[in-house]
């Protein structure tokens, strides 16, 4: 376990250690290891401009920017917390299909860290089983350099664990499309707050952490469309737009030479949505 500790340590990780992620290493490392400054970067949007959606402030509260007192009884914040997870691994998965090593092991690592050692009084409220060590094999694959199929099986593992405990999700009486758009309207934002801030810093995670928040938002209307343009169609066509919009800017995991667009067209078309959502 020596070496998963100076991996963890050298991706300036320590909260993960704090928060038990490598709980095996505990009486090897007896009270060393608790150092570092916490996450290196933070991972997701930063709380200018977000919205509050349901009952999360996107990039507002807690570690991951999640609400996480409001995540044990509001469907939306918590499927955001899973959301959240979701597109670092979706980011780190094809940050590593890509050959960026170092990004992709962080991508992975950062969830079990930021989000779920937060979210762990909720999940043992509702039953759902730890699996942040998940996060911590599929960081040490991509860290390691593994192959593309044995860092995706740790993927595909990660998934499963997130569609188990989106199954235990808190009920309030919201519909399945008003929690669905809620979550995809708080991943439009972070994608587009992201996207801000990578015009002003040339630095690759800002735009990973974007385009991975773009991505699950995708993957969640193509799940879920359907029932939100029943429920309100014009929110509906507002999401369309907007990820027609993110579809540009992000258009691979790999940060281009020059960014597409000007933010501004993220922030209106985001806008557009939180305005449709209601919030």
């Amino acid at each position: 376990m020596n070496s998963t500790l100076k991996i963890w340590t050298q991706l300036g990780l320590g909260t993960a250690l704090a928060g038990g992620v490598l709980s095996a290493c505990s009486d090897e490392v007896g009270g060393e290891g608790s150092g570092g400054e916490g996450a290196g970067t933070q991972a997701v949007a930063p709380g200018e401009g977000a919205a509050a959606i349901g009952g999360s402030a996107a990039g507002g509260e807690g570690e991951g920017g999640v609400a996480v007192a409001d995540a044990g009884h509001d469907p939306i914040t918590y499927g955001i917390a899973l959301a959240v997870t979701e597109a670092h691994v979706v980011a780190a998965r094809d940050a590593y299909a890509a050959g960026e090593k170092q990004a992709a092991a962080e991508m992975f690592a950062h969830p079990a860290a930021e989000v779920l050692v937060e979210m762990d009084p909720v999940f043992a409220q509702l039953g759902v089983a730890d699996f942040k060590q998940l996060l911590t094999d599929a960081s040490i694959a991509a860290y390691d350099g593994k192959s593309a199929a044995e860092v995706n099986k740790r993927y595909d593992a990660i998934i499963a664990a997130l569609r188990g405990a989106a199954t235990k999700a808190p009920d309030n009486g919201a519909s399945e499309a008003a929690v669905a758009a809620g979550v995809i309207a708080d991943q439009i934002e972070r994608a587009s707050a992201m996207y801000r801030i990578s015009a002003n810093d040339d630095r690759y995670e800002p735009y990973l952490d974007g385009y991975g928040f773009a991505k699950v938002a995708e993957t969640a209307f193509a799940t879920s469309g359907a029932a939100i343009k029943a429920d309100n169609p014009a929110l509906h066509a507002r999401i369309t737009e907007a990820l027609a919009v993110l579809t540009q800017a992000y258009p691979t995991a790999t940060r281009p030479d020059a960014l597409a667009l000007n933010p501004g067209a993220l922030s209106a078309a985001s806008s557009k949505v939180l305005l449709a959502l209601g919030s």
